[in-house]
């Protein structure tokens, strides 16, 4: 076992290692994917988050081991950047990585501080009476933009990864989660509007969302939502094909 803990964990990482030791047996579950499980569990007085990674196949293992950074690794180091950056995201405290004796990777696990949240940006897109739905979406475009000109493109950008917290009347944080799959690059117009494509937008949250960042960016609210609407209608219909063909060969329950 390899554990990386942040400096002030070090005291508890003792305790750490005895958490992911009994992941399986102890912990409230709070996600059990067919890759991934998430559980919460006590670090002495707080509350964490344990993301246990599935072993790979042989190839990802190789692959993970010797050439790439493990998923664990990745959403620990992103974390970090993200706070430098000033983008909120759960506290990283530490990964775990089990390697058997040829160095090859069995597992890995990422624990970070666990966040009260009130809603993910899911129940929003999917209630239009949601309360202060429009104040909210401004927020989130304002939001994504500032991760956007830190240079930080999120390529999971969807509606179960944002996690909101609301502080007070009309005042909103933000939170993102599920944070291995990122790029750090400078981002044109089309690229940004991209990025926003996987929140599943109606007509209406493009509007909204389009006005709010050409605000921000100085850019024309005409130019950004023709891109906008275009980005999310093709993914709409690309995600609407692939389930339609799983149906018809039986992929899909």
């Amino acid at each position: 076992m390899q554990i990386t803990t942040h400096l002030l964990y070090k005291e508890k990482e003792m305790l750490i290692s005895q958490l992911v030791d009994d992941f399986f047996n102890s912990g409230e579950l709070i996600v059990q994917g067919s890759r991934n499980t998430i559980k919460s569990n006590d670090l002495g007085s707080e509350k964490v988050n344990i993301k246990f990674f599935q072993k790979p196949g042989l190839f990802k293992s190789i692959i993970y081991s010797f050439f790439r950074s493990t998923k664990a690794k990745r959403s620990y180091d992103y974390a970090n950047y993200l706070l430098k950056k000033n983008i909120l995201t759960p506290f990283p405290i530490a990964y775990v990585e089990y390697h058997n004796k040829l160095g090859l990777l069995q597992e890995s696990y990422y624990i970070c501080q666990q966040i009260n949240y009130d809603f993910t940006i899911r129940e929003l897109i999917h209630n239009p009476l949601f309360l202060e739905r429009n104040i909210i979406l401004e927020q989130f475009a304002t939001f994504t933009f500032k991760m956007h000109e830190a240079q930080i493109n999120f390529l999971d950008h969807s509606p179960g990864n944002t996690l909101v917290v609301k502080k007070g009347e009309g005042d909103y944080d933000f939170y993102l989660i599920d944070l291995n799959r990122m790029k750090f690059e400078t981002m044109s117009t089309e690229k940004r509007m991209d990025n926003f494509k996987k929140m599943w937008l109606s007509k209406t949250m493009v509007k909204v969302i389009a006005k709010a960042y050409a605000k921000l960016s100085g850019q024309p609210e005409v130019q950004l939502h023709n891109i906008l609407l275009e980005k999310t209608k093709a993914f709409k219909g690309r995600t609407t094909r692939k389930k339609y063909i799983k149906r018809k060969l039986g992929l899909m329950k």
